[in-house]
C-alpha cells in the first residue's frame, strides 16, 4: 500500500483495491470492484454488458417501447415482424 496506508477493514482485496486505484478508479469503485471479486471468480468481475433475449422473445408491447426509447417513427401501427426489422436496422 503506498505510503503503508491500508484501504479499510471492509476491503476484502487489498491488492485487487490497489491495483484499481492504480488505474485511477475512486475509492469506492476500487473498492466495490475488490469486494466483488473476493466474493465471486474474478473473471466475471467487470464484464461489461449482458445478453439480451433475441427481439424475436420479447412482446409486441415491450418491442414498441423500445422503439419509442430510440425514436423509430411508425412504431404503433407496425406489427412484431416490421417493429423487429425497424430495430435491427436503427
Amino acid at each position: 500500500m503506498p505510503g503503508g496506508k491500508s484501504p479499510g477493514p471492509s476491503v476484502k482485496d487489498k491488492k485487487m483495491y490497489e491495483e484499481i486505484r492504480d488505474e485511477g478508479a475512486s475509492k469506492q469503485k476500487a473498492a466495490r470492484i475488490a469486494n466483488a471479486s473476493a466474493n465471486s471468480s474474478r473473471s466475471s468481475v467487470g464484464k461489461k454488458g449482458g445478453q439480451s433475449a433475441s427481439y424475436e422473445d420479447w412482446s409486441v408491447k415491450d418491442l414498441r417501447k423500445r422503439a419509442g426509447e430510440i425514436g423509430i417513427d411508425g412504431r404503433s401501427k407496425m406489427n412484431k415482424g416490421e417493429l423487429v426489422k425497424a430495430l435491427r436496422n436503427h
